[in-house]
């Protein structure tokens, strides 16, 4: 009856009005006007909290409808108006009001996929779908409450259904949803064209004043809280929660969200616990055996109100939350990895383990990116290109080294988009990506993203995007640290990106194809290990301490020579390397009096042993070996040839290598200077010459006695009396000079 205004039934879509528009908007209390729109309170029920009446002059026409579902007379009575006043004479018809569905259909809403739009439910007589009556009955809302909230009858694709408006923030209608069924598989359907959005976001300046919103599923738990005066945003399915969406909750002060208890109430709470923006604000709100605000309503209306308050009061802030799981989490993992925890070398019991998971032959790759992972829980993550022709084993070295940690430290991909990194939902932060190929991030903005997001720890990009209001810019914002593991068959990769990487490089011989092939032959007969302490010991890392203090740092700074400038990242990847080895070794070392984990020189003897070639071929005071290999190669072969060019076929015969590998040892060497190809045709065969002398390798990395020698200078010559505490012991312990120069160094610390 509300939803036809202002006289009884007609075949005519709207009759002029006599009245001005201005005339009859002096007789309303005004709420907003836009030009010839405006919304009031409507006089002919108690409507000073959410004003339903609308007032739209259009063509000549004045369109007038109450959303609460006032009788047209009682309108025009409070109005101090007769029904006969709002017409031209002779018309004695009704007008139809704005947003009922023949008004939308006049003014072609976007099509539907089959082409069809959706139409007053008095227009034809449709199958049966869902109504407003059925739902108003099985929710046991009032249907003027409903209405009130813009809900109504249409005909959607033939069927019956409720068309469900989602205002925007000024109330004006930017998306529509229909409910189809009450229940099934579908209940739902978006307006073509519409994306998902929060619901009730034109309500959310009352929940501003009340100081709290409740965050539920859907829009029925909407409607049943906005019954009882309680502030509600619906997400329309759990899935669609973007984090975009939190700045809608700017000012609010307590977040609560009813995790319903399914797979999408586990689904909500995993993306709204990791959405930084409202983390500390959030409360979990559990409301017993009941589903949701609507069980709890429908099981018994009395006492909802009771029930409920009582419910916020018991909720729990999400951190204590957390912090509480993270302790139970950290309990249970100690228990299961404690004796791998306590291990003096847990690097060599992974190498152990790792041989008996079919890698064969790269025990200091794998070993390396374990630590690499390690250090994911570091403030700066270390990050590592793995280069090799194909099929060497790459992709297989990197999948078994994942097998020994929780899907919680990485996130892998085979390729991303240009903008995966800025617009993915995945969580990064204290986490590793894995891109199986580098080939699948390339393009000049993926690399500038990767860059950002290793060197900043941070991804910041903006954007515009399409609204309500037009275009409107949007900063987009992905915290880390995070760090990357790529593998590529190139031999470098962006300049950029190839310093904020430690190289490592798969073995090409014969003798590594033979023990990958013997792996092979054995994998299927052989149990692989036990990775269940190895996933506990990383879970208890996760909470356990994760500073780490370096007392002789500044003596490696003083001992390394300056040679480049690279070395001012490497060097902090070495640091960083060393404390990941001291943060997995935590149970075994000592503590400082602020609570640190202190590095031993042993760490640092650990880390240097896996990558002192590494460090060296970067910086190029060293000559990878299979480049020395290959350019001593080509001397030979022009010496037995009277001086001739090598190719790359002649080259592979001598090395008894394939062209592939061969081929990219060859740029390899290319690159560095020490060959020159006399062939500038790319389709000919390569005509090899030598280049640059090959120097005299330069190990630049100390040794660990040579760190002890400083560490004792040190001792002997510059220990302070600060009254800087000594470490408490926990462990492995360190000479007395070590000691000394630790007390000395905790202060700087």
């Amino acid at each position: 009856m509300g939803r036809l205004a202002l006289g009884a039934r007609c075949s005519k879509e709207t009759l002029s009005m006599l009245a001005d528009f201005k005339e009859v908007l002096g007789r309303l209390n005004v709420v907003s006007r836009n030009g010839e729109k405006a919304m009031c309170y409507c006089p002919a029920h108690d409507d000073h909290h959410n004003p339903s009446l609308s007032l739209k002059a259009e063509n000549g026409m004045l369109l007038l409808h109450c959303f609460a579902g006032c009788h047209p007379e009682d309108i025009t009575s409070k109005m101090g108006l007769q029904m006969k006043d709002l017409f031209s004479e002779g018309g004695g018809g009704s007008s139809i009001p704005p947003n009922t569905p023949a008004r939308l259909h006049a003014q072609s809403d976007k099509p539907h996929s089959n082409g069809q739009n959706e139409r007053a439910s008095g227009d034809a007589r449709p199958e049966h779908g869902c109504t407003l009556k059925e739902y108003s009955e099985a929710k046991k809302l009032p249907e003027g409450f409903l209405r009130g909230v813009g809900l109504r009858d249409v005909t959607y694709l033939e069927k019956s259904a409720v068309r469900i408006p989602y205002p925007d923030e000024e109330g004006q209608e930017a998306a529509v949803r229909f409910r189809v069924s009450l229940d099934g598989a579908e209940k739902f359907r978006w307006r073509s064209g519409d994306k998902p959005r929060p619901y009730g976001l034109s309500l959310l300046e009352e929940a501003r004043k009340a100081g709290y919103v409740v965050l539920v599923e859907g829009e029925s738990d909407s409607h049943t809280l906005w019954f009882y005066e309680i502030p509600a945003l619906g997400i329309p399915g759990a899935s669609n929660w973007r984090d975009g969406w939190a700045t809608y909750l700017d000012g609010i002060e307590k977040i609560y969200a009813v995790i319903e208890p399914d797979q999408g109430g586990d689904t909500l709470r995993e993306k709204l616990t990791g959405c930084e923006v409202i983390r500390d604000r959030l409360h979990l709100l559990g409301l017993g055996e009941h589903k949701d605000p609507s069980a709890l309503h429908l099981a018994d209306p009395e006492r909802f109100r009771e029930r409920f308050e009582a419910a916020l009061e018991d909720a729990k802030p999400w951190i204590e939350l957390e912090r509480a799981e993270a302790e139970a989490a950290s309990r249970e993992a100690w228990e299961r990895c404690q004796e791998l925890a306590e291990e003096t070398d847990i690097l060599g019991r992974f190498a152990e383990a790792l041989a008996r998971s079919g890698v064969a032959g790269e025990e200091r790759i794998a070993t390396l990116l374990y630590l690499v992972l390690t250090s994911r829980l570091l403030e700066r993550p270390v990050s590592v290109a793995l280069k090799g022709p194909s099929s060497g084993g790459k992709s297989h070295v990197v999948e078994r080294v994942l097998s020994f940690v929780p899907k919680s430290a990485y996130y892998a991909l085979t390729a991303m988009s240009e903008r995966t990194l800025a617009y993915s939902e995945e969580p990064i932060k204290h986490r590793f990506l894995v891109i199986y190929e580098a080939a699948g991030m390339s393009g000049e903005f993926a690399t500038y993203l990767m860059r950002s997001l290793l060197s900043e720890g941070r991804v910041r990009y903006e954007t515009v995007e399409k609204t309500s209001e037009g275009m409107k810019p949007r900063l987009i914002e992905r915290e880390g640290p995070t760090g990357l593991i790529v593998t590529t068959t190139a031999v470098k990769l962006h300049p950029e990106n190839e310093t904020r990487l430690l190289s490592l490089t798969v073995t090409d011989t014969q003798d590594q194809t033979r023990a990958v092939m013997a792996a092979l032959a054995e994998e299927a007969g052989e149990a692989g290990p036990n990775v269940e302490p190895w996933h506990a010991l990383q879970v208890w890392l996760e909470s356990a301490e994760h500073r780490v203090f370096i007392p002789y740092a500044k003596i490696l700074a003083d001992l390394i020579p300056p040679v480049a400038v690279r070395l001012r990242r490497d060097f902090g990847a070495l640091l960083n390397l060393t404390r990941a080895h001291a943060l997995l070794h935590q149970a075994s070392r000592e503590r400082d009096a602020k609570g640190r984990i202190v590095a031993t020189i042993e760490d640092y003897a650990a880390v240097r042993e896996l990558v002192v070639d590494l460090v060296g071929e970067g910086v190029e005071t060293t000559v990878p070996a299979t480049v020395r290999e290959t350019v001593e190669a080509v001397k030979r072969l022009r010496e037995d040839s009277n001086g001739e060019p090598i190719t790359v076929a002649e080259l592979a015969r001598d090395l008894k290598l394939d062209r592939s590998a061969v081929s990219r040892r060859a740029r390899n060497a290319k690159d560095r200077g020490y060959l020159r190809d006399l062939e500038d045709n790319p389709r000919k065969p390569s005509r090899l010459i030598l280049g640059d002398d090959l120097p005299d390798d330069l190990q630049i990395l100390p040794s660990p006695e040579d760190v002890r020698a400083g560490v004792k200078e040190r001792a002997s010559g510059g220990a302070r009396s600060d009254g800087a505490q000594e470490p408490h012991r926990n462990g492995q312990n360190s000479d007395d000079a070590y000691k000394a120069c630790n007390r000395a160094r905790v202060q700087e610390g």
